[in-house]
C-alpha cells in the first residue's frame, strides 16, 4: 500500500496539481481501496479532527498582524533602529539585513514575509553601497530563515500540533539556534564587506540612535509581547498572537496612522486566503498521517532502513536529512505534516526530547526553504527582486553551510536550543 500511495502522490505532483490533492488522493486511495472496511465518515472525522486543535487559531492571528506591519512603518522603524547602531561598521548594511529578519520574525513568524518585508526595502540600498546582487538576494533569503526560528514561529505550530510537543516551550527553545545563526551571519557580512572592499558609511550620532530607538520602542514590544508573555505564564501562545493583533492595530491605525481602516478588510481577505491554504493542508495531512498510522506504515519504512535499533544521534541526523531534502522540493507545511508522523514513533521509542526534534524539524525545514531546486523562498525572492533563477541562487552556498553546521551542531549540543527552555519552564 505504501508504495502505491507514494507512486499516485508523485504522479498528481508531476501532473501539477497542488500538494493538498496529493494527499487527499493519497489518504482516499487507503481508505476506499486498501481498507474498503473503513467509511468515508472516519476520514471527514479525522480531516476536523486535524484542524479541530485551539492552538491552530494563533495561525491566521500571526499572518494578520504580519500583513498589517508590513503594510505599516513597523519594518522601517527597526531597520533605522538597527542600521542607526551597526551602519557604520564593516558590512553594516549586510548586518542590518540580518538582525532585521531576525526582529521583523518576532512579528510574522513566517520566512516568506520577511524576504518581502525587508529584502523589498534594503536591495537598493545595498546595490548602491557596492555590494554584489547575488550576495544581497542570498543574504535576504537564508538571514529570513532566522524568522521561523524566533517566535512566533508557524512551522513551529504546525509541528507542535501534529506531535503533540509543547508550542510555547518551542517558542522559546528556538531563540539559541536563532541568535547564533545570526552571529554567524554577521560575522560572514563582515568578512565579506572587507574583503570586497565595501566602504564605510558614516557612524550615527548618540542623538540620532537615541532617537531612532525611541521610534522603534514601540515595534519592539512584539518580542516583549511573545517572548515575555509566554515566559513569564500570561499568556498561551494562542492569547500571545491574539493580543498582537491588537497591537498591530494600535500601531498602525491609531498610532503610526500608516494603515487606514478601510483597507483593513483587504488584509483580513489575504489573511483569510493564506489561512484556508493552510488550514486545507492540515486536513489533508490529519487524513493521510492517521491513514499510514492504521497501516503502521512507518514501522516500516523505518524498520525497512534500519533505523528501529538506531541510536539517539543516527536518528536525529536521519530526521534532519530527511526534513531538509524533503524542504527542497516541496512547502514546509507539507513536509511537516507528511513526515512527522512517521518519525514520532521512533523518537517516542527513544525517549528524544520532542522540543529538540521540533527545533531541528524547524530549523531543517527554513533551511531546505531557502536551498535549491525548490525551496519556496527562492520563488519568493524571484518575484520580489524580479531576477533570474540562477541569479538568485548563486550566492546561497556559503550561507546553507552555515545554517548546516548549527544544525549538526544542535544535534551533538542541545543545549542550545533546550538551555532556555529548560530555564524558562523547568
Amino acid at each position: 500500500m505504501a508504495t502505491a500511495m507514494i507512486i499516485l502522490m508523485v504522479t498528481l505532483l508531476v501532473l501539477g496539481f497542488p500538494m493538498m490533492i496529493p494527499l487527499f488522493g493519497a489518504a482516499i486511495l487507503a481508505f476506499v481501496v486498501f481498507n474498503p472496511m473503513l467509511t468515508p465518515t472516519i476520514m471527514v472525522q479525522q480531516m476536523v479532527s486535524g484542524i479541530s486543535p485551539t492552538s491552530l487559531i494563533a495561525v491566521p492571528m500571526f499572518i494578520f498582524a504580519a500583513d498589517i506591519v508590513t503594510k505599516g512603518q513597523v519594518v522601517q522603524r527597526l531597520l533605522d533602529m538597527v542600521m542607526s547602531f551597526v551602519g557604520h561598521v564593516r558590512g553594516g548594511l549586510a548586518i542590518t539585513s540580518a538582525v532585521t529578519c531576525t526582529l521583523f520574525g518576532a512579528v510574522s513568524g513566517s520566512t516568506q514575509a520577511a524576504v518581502v518585508a525587508v529584502g523589498g526595502p534594503l536591495r537598493p540600498r545595498m546595490l548602491r553601497a557596492g555590494y554584489k546582487d547575488d550576495f544581497v538576494m542570498a543574504l535576504t533569503i537564508n538571514a529570513s530563515d532566522i524568522a521561523m526560528l524566533i517566535p512566533p514561529s508557524i512551522a513551529m505550530i504546525v509541528f507542535g500540533v501534529v506531535s503533540g510537543a509543547s508550542i510555547g516551550e518551542m517558542f522559546i527553545a528556538g531563540l539559541g539556534p536563532g541568535i547564533l545563526i545570526l552571529l554567524l551571519f554577521a560575522g560572514y557580512c563582515y568578512i565579506k564587506a572587507k574583503r570586497d572592499g565595501i566602504p564605510v558609511e558614516a557612524a550615527s550620532s548618540w542623538r540620532e540612535r537615541l532617537t531612532s530607538m525611541r521610534k522603534a520602542l514601540l515595534p519592539l514590544g512584539f518580542p516583549a509581547i511573545i517572548v515575555g508573555g509566554i515566559y513569564g505564564g500570561i499568556f498561551t501562545p494562542t492569547e500571545a498572537a491574539a493580543v498582537c493583533v491588537v497591537y498591530a492595530l494600535i500601531l498602525e491605525v491609531g498610532i503610526f496612522r500608516s494603515v487606514k481602516l478601510s483597507e483593513i478588510p483587504s488584509l483580513a481577505l489575504s489573511t483569510g486566503m493564506i489561512t484556508a491554504v493552510v488550514f486545507i493542508l492540515v486536513a489533508a495531512g490529519a487524513a493521510f498521517s492517521w491513514a499510514i498510522s492504521f497501516e503502521q506504515i512507518p514501522q516500516q519504512l523505518l524498520s525497512g532502513i534500519g533505523l528501529t535499533e538506531a541510536g539517539r544521534y543516527e536518528i536525529l541526523f536521519a530526521i534532519a536529512i530527511a526534513f531538509f531534502i524533503g524542504c527542497m522540493f516541496v512547502d514546509p507545511i507539507v513536509v511537516i505534516l507528511v513526515l512527522t508522523p512517521i518519525f514520532a514513533p521512533i523518537t517516542q521509542a527513544a525517549g528524544i526530547d520532542p522540543v529538540l526534534v521540533g527545533i531541528i524539524v524547524t530549523l531543517q525545514v527554513a533551511i531546505g526553504s531557502a536551498t535549491p531546486p525548490f525551496g519556496c523562498d527562492i520563488f519568493t525572492a524571484i518575484a520580489v527582486f524580479r531576477r533570474p533563477y540562477f541569479d538568485v541562487i548563486r550566492g546561497t552556498p556559503p550561507f546553507i553551510l552555515m545554517l548546516l553546521a548549527v544544525a549538526v551542531l544542535l544535534i551533538f549540543v542541545p543545549e542550545i536550543a533546550l538551555g532556555l527552555r529548560d530555564l524558562a519552564f523547568r
